[in-house]
């Protein structure tokens, strides 16, 4: 079973927000300084996106854990 590149896609994005957010926190709870923490988040937001997403399309090829669907054996 494959996944689209649309949901790791979606994936890495909703992954992203929460820990985004929770970077953000510990940030802010570190430093006490708002702009600072809203910076490290923006970074933190934008990088470990790319990196989650090609982590998840080559783990997609792994074949490692995958049960082989039987329906689609049958679709056209």
């Amino acid at each position: 079973m494959k996944e689209k590149n649309s949901r790791s896609l979606v994936k890495s994005v909703s992954y992203r927000i929460t820990g985004t957010f929770t970077t953000f926190l510990i940030s802010l709870g570190v430093t006490g300084k708002i702009e600072f923490a809203l910076s490290i988040m923006s970074v933190d937001f934008v990088t470990k996106i790319v990196i989650f997403y090609l982590h998840e399309r080559i783990w997609n090829k792994i074949k490692f854990g995958k049960i082989k669907d039987k329906v689609s054996d049958y679709q056209i």
